[in-house]
């Protein structure tokens, strides 16, 4: 059976439409790239600001700040276990009536959600109802951004041009960097210009607001996109040996597929948006494939929110940084992270998604405590200190260049926007979402300032494992209608 290459956006469409050019392409990248800046600009700021946020949600009279930053970080964790819902819910309407409504709505509920946490009242003016409202916001957000990654990297991957798979998935992890980025950057600003008291009083919010003018942008966008090219084709019918283009893991492709014994119910109707979506993936091999995908993203998800999201807080509460000073090592650990995703992606796209997550993965379990080790010494040159925290951006950035293409290439195009939208929530929710419970519960307790680095080194090491199933030659194979 001869089965057409996935997304390739300077390839004709077939009989159901024209050729799709590469500025068709390129405004997907865009679309899909733009929303998902917004969700990591309001995670990168709620982390900086999460001592400003417990002081004005958690601390109710009488409570201490090591207590109300812990129920800051479960607000934050909470987000985080909402995800998952989120792609299931989202993931199933974007498989079943496309990736551009659903993206549309997703971006509106993360913008509305993100401005009215901006505009909350604190606890000294209505008391109790301040924290479950904002964690009432904070599980839309949650929701909304577990049904943006499935969307964003499907329609990146499927319109992508032959070869250059990772390189546009890589744009999602670019603009997470991105967003991240613009976070701290906006959090940095406002510190600059404005004193301790002022930032605590109402400084803080204005980042959030932020988010109103940037999701309208984001709308404007995903209004004027197309359906991709794989969703409107409708899924290609297995032959006897399985499903076209290997197994949903990205394995041997010996026709297990997630496509395996499924059933056809009828053939897709030329230019009709998913209609004849009729190949439904067997459960348990797509089951399979979302836990062994988590499993993979493990590192990336664990690494990047301790040294990118997590470092601020805990540099000011374990090491007595000033709060410049932690805003200064983020920024710097964001931008080599932000350096590393799009080389990373092109390079997988030469050599594989295998051998370069690998690396990274081996390389962040190998330097967690060296780097841990030199930031807390106080008489390490603050440029060696600067250089390290950049560094460990970087072989973040070299695991989470490829990891989108790689996802997108464990799942067939009738489970794609929900499977890979599962397996990164879950593992966000799981590695990442905890992280900053986990890391300042666990200091707190013991008193071992090395937490960090022992949670970065054993779940980068299970990773790595998890990755050296990958097989060589996925990133030359076509995406499975």
């Amino acid at each position: 059976m001869t089965t057409s290459v996935h997304g390739p956006a300077e390839e004709a469409a077939g009989p159901q439409g024209p050729p799709t050019g590469p500025p068709r392409s390129r405004r997907a990248l865009v679309a899909g790239s733009v929303g998902n800046f917004i969700e990591w600009y309001e995670f990168g700021v709620y982390g900086c600001f999460a001592t400003v946020i417990a002081a004005t949600f958690f601390t109710p009279e009488g409570g201490g700040e090591a207590e109300a930053l812990v129920r800051t970080y479960a607000s934050f964790a909470l987000a985080f276990f909402f995800r998952p819902v989120g792609a299931a819910l989202f993931g199933r309407l974007g498989d079943r009536a496309g990736r551009r409504p659903t993206l549309i709505l997703v971006v509106l509920l993360m913008t509305a959600a993100t401005t009215l946490i901006g505009l909350l009242p604190s606890y000294a003016v209505i008391g109790a109802a301040a924290p479950w409202l904002l964690t009432l916001l904070r599980i839309v957000q949650g929701l909304s951004a577990g049904g943006e990654f499935g969307g964003a990297v499907s329609l990146m991957t499927e319109f992508a041009p032959p070869g250059r798979r990772g390189l546009y998935g890589a744009w999602q992890s670019f603009t997470v960097a991105l967003g991240l980025l613009g976070g701290v950057g906006a959090a940095a600003g406002l510190a600059t210009v404005l004193s301790e008291a002022q930032l605590a009083s109402w400084g803080w919010r204005v980042p959030f607001l932020l988010a109103l003018p940037m999701g309208l942008g984001a709308l404007w966008l995903r209004l004027r996109l197309e359906e991709s090219p794989s969703f409107r084709r409708g899924p290609a019918v297995p032959d006897a040996a399985g499903a076209p283009g290997g197994g949903p893991d990205g394995g041997r492709g010996d026709g297990r597929g997630a496509a395996a014994g499924a059933a056809a119910d009828g053939p897709a109707v030329p230019g009709v948006p998913g209609a004849g979506r009729a190949v439904r993936a067997s459960a348990g091999e797509t089951v399979r494939a979302i836990v062994l995908g988590a499993g993979r993203l493990m590192g990336w998800s664990a690494a990047g929110y301790t040294f990118l999201v997590v470092l601020p807080s805990y540099l000011q509460s374990v090491l007595d940084a000033s709060f410049r000073q932690a805003l200064t090592a983020t920024v710097l650990a964001n931008a080599g992270f932000a350096a590393a995703i799009l080389p990373a992606g092109a390079l997988s796209d030469r050599v594989g998604r295998r051998a370069v997550m690998v690396t990274g993965a081996v390389a962040a379990a190998v330097t967690a405590f060296p780097l841990l080790d030199l930031v807390q010494d106080p008489a390490a040159p603050t440029v060696a200190k600067g250089l390290a925290v950049c560094a460990a951006g970087a072989v973040v950035g070299l695991m989470a260049g490829p990891g989108p293409a790689m996802l997108a290439e464990m799942f067939p195009t009738g489970v794609r926007y929900t499977g890979l939208g599962l397996a990164y929530a879950l593992s966000n929710a799981v590695f990442a979402g905890c992280a900053g419970l986990v890391i300042t519960y666990a200091v707190e307790r013991t008193g071992e300032a090395d937490i960090p680095a022992y949670y970065v080194a054993v779940t980068c090491a299970a990773s790595a494992l998890a990755l050296a199933g990958l097989r060589g030659d996925g990133h030359r194979r076509a995406l499975r209608d």
